[in-house]
């Protein structure tokens, strides 16, 4: 319809009247077929297909039918007296009106027909191309929500795991706060349950299941004053669940010294859209199972490189005595 309207135009333009005869019609809708031919069968079967030859081959035959076609079948009719009278004459003073040469007019219909395939051509390419970056972008996505959800389902067990291994140490000594150890677990687990399946949580809620973590981890403790946890500023945030947890189950594990003095010192800092934790632990002489061991950290370095490709940095340095993890990542609005 546009193609129609802008010929329409242009005539008008030229003749000052409507044209009328069936023939500029015709080979404009001819025009519109040609186009529609190319884009949606010529393109998709042969250039696509990378079959340019055969391509190069049927489009110049189409160009030169479709000119044929308007040449011979569709001529221009001549011009009446009064279009004549009302054309618009751009050629110098002196020169009188011609009526167009044939071999002009050929010429022409060969370079439009150029012209329609060509733009036709460009433009089913860019579609395609645009599709399939879409399709492979869906693909990436749905490849990082698999792996997303086995890093989470991984999570769940290694926790409870550890978290299990605290309530029989409690038990096992007939501690009194074996009751309260399981009530706690129970509030972590609630959480795990019905908040970790969406994308983003408040990061309060978060912070609190840390809470609760580490209250759960001091009841086992002998001496839990060495445990220090502080939070600051404003936790008016959101941010992927179960994110920090591997770095405090990390501290924890290994953070007894060989008299049994626990020394973990964690903190989280909110500055601006920056979350910064930092964890610093004894390391345990107790050697560590390498089968086991490294688990949640190998898990959660997949996760941030996946979540915040470009945007955290993590650093961890381990000597002799100390075990120290800095995480800084610009949270999500």
């Amino acid at each position: 319809m546009l193609v129609i309207l802008i010929s329409v135009l242009a005539f008008y333009n030229r003749f000052q009247v409507f044209p009328q005869e069936y023939q500029f019609y015709v080979r404009t809708l001819l025009d519109i077929l040609i186009f529609y031919l190319n884009y949606s069968i010529l393109v998709p079967r042969l250039l696509l297909n990378k079959k340019i030859l055969l391509y190069v081959v049927v489009t110049i035959s189409f160009i030169f039918l479709l000119s044929y076609l308007k040449d011979v079948l569709l001529p221009p009719r001549d011009l009446n007296p009064e279009m004549l009278a009302n054309q618009i004459d751009f050629r110098p003073p002196g020169k009188g009106l011609k009526r167009p040469n044939k071999n002009i007019f050929m010429g022409v219909q060969i370079l439009f027909g150029v012209l329609l395939f060509a733009v036709g051509a460009s433009i089913k390419l860019v579609s395609e191309w645009y599709k399939n970056e879409k399709q492979k972008a869906l693909i990436e996505t749905q490849k990082i929500n698999t792996e997303l959800s086995f890093l989470k389902a991984q999570i769940n067990p290694h926790f409870l795991f550890n978290s299990l291994n605290s309530i029989y140490s409690l038990a096992n000594k007939k501690s009194d706060f074996t009751t309260d150890a399981i009530i706690t677990l129970s509030e972590l687990m609630r959480y795990m349950l019905y908040e970790t399946d969406k994308e983003y949580v408040s990061l309060k809620k978060e912070v609190d299941y840390i809470k609760n973590y580490i209250a759960l981890q001091n009841l086992r403790l002998k001496d839990s004053s060495g445990v220090r946890f502080n939070v600051r500023g404003n936790l008016d945030h959101y941010i992927e669940p179960l994110l920090l947890i591997s770095f405090i189950e990390n501290a924890f594990k290994y953070g007894t010294d060989y008299t049994g003095k626990t020394n973990i010192n964690i903190q989280i800092s909110i500055e601006g859209q920056k979350l910064i934790l930092s964890s610093k632990n004894y390391i345990s002489v107790n050697e560590k199972n390498n089968n086991n061991s490294g688990i949640g950290l190998h898990n959660i370095k997949s996760r941030l490189n996946l979540l915040y490709p470009k945007t955290h940095s993590l650093k961890i340095k381990a000597s002799e005595k100390l075990y120290s993890v800095e995480l800084v990542l610009n949270l999500k609005r």
